[in-house]
């Protein structure tokens, strides 16, 4: 039997993290505006079987509404945006680098379907968000889909132990993952997560995302605004979407007008963040 390693000591060695993966790398240093950049990612992308054809599966989806089979990275960027495209690339090269076979406990599937809808709830709040404070399309979904990557970080560095808190949720619903998690492992998965994008040198913004999403309040948390926020009120709309993480249910005007969206509009956009989680199983399910 293997013995428990120290995480507090494995992620102070980043040696004992992955690198980031190549293309992933790649892809975070393209600028968008260009067509060289446009075209830049495309060609990469399409290099990659694996992010090539999980993204025309998600093109293929009702969810955009193609008028007919979409079967190129091309037209698939057409349909979904280059933004999105190159967060999504993103998330599934990350995820990629970090998935373990066999993987353990961890559920790899309904972690994606969790950060997908997540992804997806939070790109449907932030349009009543005023444009002045509303962040970037590919912030949200790069944030959406990496804010609980510390799960996978955790089962990459001592999949035994990422299997007893795995465990443990299943068998205590109910309890908050941060009281679970003190017991099992001494650290946090956005403690993980958030260690990882540092030795990736993500932007600070997304660092502080992972960090604090389960704590929008922390004055730490400010780096990460609003899109921190944005993530928690999402997670609060989708409780136990996918996996078995409970967060505080009761949503006030506060938490609405923190954003600067109006209250009023609470009902209406509920019901569009769980219209994004229906879409969302069904895109899992390309994946």
């Amino acid at each position: 039997m293997s013995h428990p390693i120290d995480l507090k000591k494995a992620i102070q060695n980043l040696d004992s993290l992955p690198a980031m993966p190549v293309i992933a790398q790649k892809i975070l240093t393209l600028s968008l505006d260009t067509d060289a950049g446009e075209l830049q990612l495309l060609k990469l992308i399409e290099k990659d079987p694996q992010i090539s054809a999980k993204i025309i599966g998600l093109a293929n989806t009702p969810l955009f509404g193609a008028s007919k089979r979409v079967n190129s990275i091309q037209d698939a960027s057409m349909l979904l945006g280059l933004t999105r495209v190159k967060s999504v690339a993103v998330g599934i090269a990350v995820m990629s680098t970090l998935t373990k076979h066999p993987s353990g406990l961890l559920d790899i599937q309904r972690l994606w379907l969790h950060s997908l809808g997540i992804a997806l709830g939070m790109r449907a709040l932030s349009r009543a968000m005023p444009s002045r404070t509303r962040p970037l399309e590919d912030e949200i979904f790069l944030a959406g889909l990496l804010h609980d990557i510390g799960f996978m970080v955790l089962n990459y560095l001592d999949t035994e132990l990422s299997d007893k808190l795995q465990s443990k949720l299943s068998a205590e619903p109910d309890r908050p993952v941060s009281e679970v998690e003190a017991e099992v492992i001494d650290v946090s998965h956005s403690a993980l997560g958030a260690e990882l994008a540092r030795h990736w040198d993500l932007p600070d913004r997304i660092v502080a995302v992972l960090r604090y999403h389960h704590m929008p309040d922390a004055e730490e948390a400010a780096a990460g605004q609003p899109l921190v926020a944005l993530l928690h009120l999402s997670e609060r709309l989708l409780p136990n979407f996918g996996i078995d993480e409970p967060v505080a249910g009761e949503i006030s005007e506060e938490d609405w007008l923190s954003l600067g969206i109006d209250p009023a509009r609470a009902e209406e956009l509920t019901a569009s963040v769980l219209e994004q989680a229906e879409h969302a199983k069904q895109l899992a399910n390309t994946f």
